[in-house]
């Protein structure tokens, strides 16, 4: 089978790899669509983020949907032909963390396409993947498989509203409109926000979050101003989702989130200072949110009922063979929100 293997910073190729057979409680699944997620640019873009780097060549990808193309011993719950989104995480189920039910915190984790331990963990973009029938979750008739790729950026933002807590009757604020904060925009509205204003530096991207559902959207490079606006009687949001990882989309919301509000950060970008006074006088809580676990059944199920539309932010699809292209265009956030590989 042909997979997507990265060797170092801008050398991506197309090799030949064993696709292996599956053995007890697992299928081998027909991979038809794979999302080019942040991480996997980082890989291409600087071969690795922080203290991560590549060390050995490793197949990227962990956004994939696909079809059941047989079933190792034992399996019950799927069948050959059926159409199924893979959750990447895979948690050993038996440290300390996992027996707290933070299994998003394993201490093993072989999470698809990771280079943090050594030997890395092969990702997901291959023409066949062999995965556990725990991975694999059934989607709907009327849902695309391009749509089912969506099932895993998305359980990353339900993760990211489980940390913030109830949203019912909450605002919302949401910096930073790529994938992952387009995404959240969705996970916010259907956990009961009342308003959720969308703010990043590009006019195409916040189209977008109009689109799919924010209540109003801020240009914080041209209008600035606007934003500031929120700041009264010290502050109008209950909630902040940070995805954009820059110092001043944190300070801007630290203005305008209420006392005791949430700060929910997703975005990487690495040190900031932040103003310890201000989150000190107004008792912000400021929390981390990393991956997901039980979220993704919940994503697909989403997804499966037409509870989310996530079909205006897929605004790309490339051939395998036109895996360099593709993630050179999901670089460039003039011309792409997600894009996805065909395989």
């Amino acid at each position: 089978m042909k997979s997507i293997v990265i060797h170092a910073a801008k050398d991506l190729r197309i090799e030949e790899t064993d696709p292996g057979m599956p053995g007890e409680g697992q299928v081998e699944i027909a991979i038809e669509a794979g999302g080019i997620c942040g991480s996997d640019l980082h890989y291409y873009n600087h071969g690795g983020f922080g203290l991560v780097r590549l060390r050995e060549p490793m197949i990227l990808g962990h956004e994939v949907a696909g079809t059941v193309k047989a079933t190792g011993s034992g399996v019950s719950t799927l069948a050959v032909g059926d159409r199924v989104a893979i959750s990447p995480s895979r948690p050993c189920n038996a440290c300390q963390y996992c027996l707290k039910g933070m299994q998003n915190q394993c201490l093993n984790m072989r999470f698809y396409g990771s280079a943090m331990p050594m030997p890395h963990i092969q990702g997901a973009f291959r023409q066949r993947l062999v995965a556990e029938t725990w991975q694999c979750h059934k989607i709907a008739d009327q849902v695309s498989i391009n749509e089912a790729a969506f099932a895993e950026p998305f359980a990353v933002t339900l993760h990211a509203v489980n940390r913030a807590g109830s949203l019912l009757g909450k605002r919302v604020l949401v910096t930073g409109c790529g994938p992952i904060g387009a995404l959240c925009i969705l996970a916010a509205r259907v956990h009961g926000a009342r308003e959720i204003v969308a703010t990043d530096v590009m006019d195409g991207v916040l189209a977008k979050a109009l689109e799919i559902g924010a209540d109003r959207t801020i240009n914080v490079a041209t209008n600035g101003e606007k934003l500031g606006a929120y700041n009264i009687e010290k502050g109008s949001f209950d909630v902040m989702f940070e995805a954009s990882g820059n110092e001043r989309a944190v300070r801007a919301g630290l203005d305008v989130l209420k006392p005791r509000g949430v700060l929910v950060q997703l975005g990487l970008g690495g040190d900031i200072s932040i103003p310890q006074n201000q989150i000190v006088a107004k008792e912000i809580e400021l929390r981390g949110t990393f991956r997901f676990h039980d979220e993704f059944a919940l994503a697909v199920d989403l997804i499966n009922q037409r509870r989310v539309d996530v079909k205006p932010l897929l605004t790309g699809i490339y051939s395998l063979d036109e895996a360099v292209a593709a993630f050179e265009i999901a670089g460039n956030r003039d011309r792409s929100m997600k894009v996805q590989i065909a395989f």
